[in-house]
């Protein structure tokens, strides 16, 4: 049967300590052992099913890891207290000093700030090119290169990665495939398409209501265990656990992410096409304008639609401004950075999320001072938001077909 990774969130049962419908949490830091023998096996690895300490693992995170997993389509997880803790828990755990990154250029602000400037600190280096350009990212991998470092739909800018192609040239020069799949839960599916590493910021889509932070990995069993490996696992030994309480609190939410997908999916194509059709410079998968649009096609999960994310370019910072404080005054969302909440959120990414990276390189790569960036929500009525919106870019004399 074709993949779908929906069904496979809800093929999975857990039976709580009392018979609940949820998985008892795990509230505890540390585990007794009824024989000291059993601990020694515990710590080296070779006694399934007991727990030594939270920071190893516990009950509630393994649970979250397997649903997503199952998710993912790959062998095993495992989550972490940030989107940040996995990304650099991955990265340090597959290069070493000497080891080169070929990464896109367009991507989260906090991983460009982690291979910018920390990384090199211990002879990592990363080469940042046009994600979308295959033969500029085949050109940057070196003799030392280790890792093909991209975003399934890029942040700010929405650009979307050829995932086939990419993995098949990763293959070919014997390099790992990591993706950051954050923008596109259930939408994509990197592992079926040849990545070896899924990354995701449960904090964003996963989870919801913008009251966790979380992230995970997901990969093989081999990957998996190494990065928990007591004695050279940077999952284990660079601390990023997740609490139990929020894990337990994440797989909640996990259940519904099917329907709050659909809903931001169809909300965003809703106002991306109409604001289009007004003038307005819009960046939107799912738009035909959109460079990449039958590559998305060709990629995704198509019950699930071209995602919550979209642009809109108000022509200048001063503008983009002034339009995200009306429209938080007019109760249509918040001025905040993040996405997936049931409100929609928005900022202007070159001076928020994406603040980390320079200036002149954000205008290299199409990142202008009037580009908002915006987490589309589950309003109940979208025509509604749509005037109202239209309303406030009026009320400001942000025109259409607005050039930068």
């Amino acid at each position: 049967m074709k993949f779908n990774p929906a069904d496979n969130i809800q093929d999975l049962q857990y039976f709580g300590e009392f018979g609940g419908v949820n998985p008892s949490i795990s509230d505890s830091s540390t585990y007794t052992f009824l024989a000291a023998k059993s601990m020694i096996d515990t710590f080296e690895g070779n006694l399934e099913g007991c727990y030594l300490y939270s920071r190893h693992s516990s009950p509630s995170n393994l649970y979250l890891g397997q649903a997503l997993a199952a998710m993912e389509g790959t062998e095993a997880a495992n989550v972490s207290a940030s989107g940040m803790g996995s990304i650099s828990s991955v990265l340090l755990q597959i290069c070493a000093q000497g080891d080169h990154i070929v990464s896109s250029r367009t991507i989260y602000g906090g991983t460009y700030a982690f291979l910018k400037n920390f990384t090199p600190k211990f002879g990592i280096h990363t080469s940042f090119v046009d994600i979308t350009d295959l033969s500029s990212v085949k050109a940057a991998i070196k003799q030392n290169t280790k890792v093909l470092y991209i975003e399934s739909i890029s942040n700010p800018l929405l650009e979307i990665a050829d995932i086939r192609a990419l993995a098949q040239l990763a293959k070919e020069n014997n390099l790992k495939l990591i993706v950051d799949n954050t923008f596109s839960p259930l939408q994509i599916s990197p592992a079926r398409l040849g990545a070896d590493v899924v990354i995701h910021s449960l904090t964003k889509f996963i989870n919801g209501t913008s009251d966790t932070v979380g992230g995970v990995i997901c990969g093989s069993n081999e990957f998996i265990e190494n990065l928990k490996n007591v004695n050279d696992g940077a999952s284990m030994l660079l601390g990023p656990v997740m609490d139990s309480l929020r894990a337990a609190s994440v797989l909640k939410n996990l259940r519904t992410l099917h329907i709050r997908m659909k809903k931001h999916s169809e909300n965003a194509l809703y106002l991306a096409e109409r604001f289009e059709n007004d003038g307005y410079k819009i960046i939107y998968p799912g738009l035909e304008s959109h460079p990449q649009h039958e590559l998305y096609k060709s990629l995704y999960n198509e019950e699930y639609g071209f995602g919550g994310m979209l642009t809109l370019d108000a022509g200048s910072l001063e503008k983009a401004d002034e339009l995200m404080e009306l429209m938080q005054k007019r109760n249509l969302g918040y001025l905040a950075v993040s996405l997936g909440f049931y409100k929609t959120l928005f900022n202007a990414p070159g001076t928020a999320t994406s603040s980390e990276i320079p200036l002149e390189e954000q205008k290299e790569m199409g990142l202008t001072d009037g580009l908002i960036r915006f987490s589309i929500g589950l309003d109940n009525h979208i025509e509604r938001t749509y005037q109202d919106m239209k309303y406030c870019l009026e009320h400001l004399h942000i025109m259409a077909h607005t050039e930068v």
